[in-house]
């Protein structure tokens, strides 16, 4: 009880701080809107290539654009621990009886709120745009569902590297360096049966990929739920491990301090 006592207090705290600026939300929403709005009409031809299965290509586009937010979102995740070490919060907290996997958890669900938030902003831009979901509702839901569970694997590693290296210079390069080559080798903005083969054989292995593939799936007119359901499960594996990797994390932390 005092596990989840600890998790509440320490998200509540972290969302009050984001209300008192509220400018980075927005701010995230930025680039997913450009690729959304600007790729999406830039590149809607490509929906009449000889091979690509993804019907049309905004509404092909816009669960990878979806995730993509999901990911550089929870990127950032671990600059708020380096922002407590910096102002000796951090080992107030460690001296504490305060649970390291609350703390953990509760800079997850706090990403998990503004992925939720962020989502549906991104959503309702969509559908202005035109496009529409057959899976409905339903589908929709999964589809945030699956953004949320990329924020926990993404936002896990992202606060390990945090507590190892507590530098927010080492966290950007990291994550940059990771980021980038994981959403371009997945379905995001491209069927990749229209890539190299390595390219589809690399995506299967891909969190971001399950991610992609369980949203796209869950959203489409004949939803294969078999497929959905072993995504989200390998998603909700990944978050585990990350989870259990970021809390030790904390014992490199002390002994670096």
């Amino acid at each position: 009880m005092s596990a989840v006592v600890h998790t509440a207090a320490l998200t509540a705290r972290q969302l009050r701080a984001f209300l008192r600026v509220p400018a980075f939300f927005a701010m995230n929403l930025v680039q997913p809107l450009i690729w959304l709005l600007l790729f999406g009409q830039l590149f809607r031809s490509v929906a009449q290539i000889p091979g690509f299965t993804g019907g049309d290509y905004l509404t092909f586009l816009t669960p990878g654009v979806v995730m993509m937010m999901a990911m550089f979102g929870a990127a950032w995740t671990g600059a708020g621990y380096i922002q407590d070490m910096e102002r000796g919060v951090m080992d107030r907290l460690l001296t504490s009886p305060t649970s390291r996997t609350a703390m953990i958890v509760s800079t997850l669900a706090y990403q998990s709120v503004l992925t939720v938030l962020q989502t549906a902003v991104l959503l309702v831009v969509a559908w202005t745009a035109g496009v529409r979901f057959d899976g409905g509702a339903v589908g929709v839901g999964v589809l945030v569902l699956a953004a949320v569970l990329l924020t926990v694997v993404f936002g896990a590693l992202s606060d390990a590297v945090a507590l190892v290296t507590r530098q927010h210079n080492a966290l950007i390069g990291i994550s940059q360096l990771l980021a980038f080559p994981v959403m371009f080798l997945s379905s995001a903005i491209m069927d990749v049966s229209l890539a190299p083969s390595w390219v589809g054989a690399v995506a299967r292995l891909n969190p971001f990929e399950w991610a992609v593939v369980a949203g796209r799936e869950a959203v489409s007119a004949s939803t294969d739920w078999g497929s959905v359901l072993v995504h989200l499960g390998l998603l909700a594996a990944a978050g585990a491990l990350g989870v259990v990797a970021a809390t030790a994390a904390f014992r490199v932390y002390r002994r670096s301090a």
